[in-house]
């Protein structure tokens, strides 16, 4: 049963987790600069990080998360297709494009949760989609 399939009556439902060291994302940024930045983040969420590792490594570990949610992980669905997006209240929220959308749609992944955190050179999230 992937991720995503009902049990019985229950909506589908699906849950990823990821956790990242800030500084390996500081340091792929180092080294690979805006070819790097360019592949992985879209021009809002480079935007909205600032260059501040911490974010940056957030907003990585919610995409990796969100491609666990989708059974796939980051590979089949290209980094840049999840967005990390905040609403008027800085709240994050995710936003699918290409092969992240389609597979959702696939599974019937309509509405999707974000939580992300970071503290001690760790950032953290876990996203649960709901259909």
């Amino acid at each position: 049963m992937s991720a995503a399939q009902p049990v019985g009556d229950m909506p589908r439902l699906a849950v990823g987790a990821d956790l990242v060291a800030v500084e390996r994302i500081e340091a792929l940024v180092r080294r690979y600069g805006e070819r790097f930045m360019a592949r992985v983040f879209t021009a809002g969420e480079a935007a909205d990080c600032a260059g501040r590792p911490e974010s940056l490594a957030a907003c990585w570990a919610a995409k990796e998360a969100a491609a666990k949610a989708l059974g796939t992980g980051i590979g089949p669905v290209a980094p840049n297709e999840i967005e990390v997006v905040h609403d008027s209240a800085r709240r994050p929220a995710l936003r699918l494009h290409g092969r992240a959308q389609a597979l959702a749609q696939q599974l019937g992944l309509t509405r999707w949760a974000v939580s992300l955190s970071h503290d001690g050179g760790l950032a953290l999230a876990v996203v649960v989609a709901l259909g």
